[in-house]
């Protein structure tokens, strides 16, 4: 028989959410990026990330465009 590891739900889980974690901070950073280029520049970037249309802050808008974005590639 082949030797097929085991692994527990638990490991599995802290896997995705790793891997979650990664991606997240990786948008995020990007998306700081744009915003700040942007805000610097006088641009209206709000338009270009998707869900920051309607939110004020800058840290809110890239929040808003990160978790978007999430619910997009998962």
């Amino acid at each position: 028989m082949a030797n097929i590891p085991r692994v527990s739900p638990h490991d599995a889980a802290g896997h995705n959410s790793l891997s979650f974690f990664a991606t997240f901070t990786v948008a995020f950073v990007l998306f700081s990026a744009i915003a700040v280029v942007g805000q610097v520049l006088g641009w209206q970037w709000r338009s270009w990330l998707p869900g920051a249309e309607g939110v004020k802050s800058v840290t809110g808008g890239i929040k808003s465009a990160v978790y978007t974005f999430m619910s997009h590639i998962q």
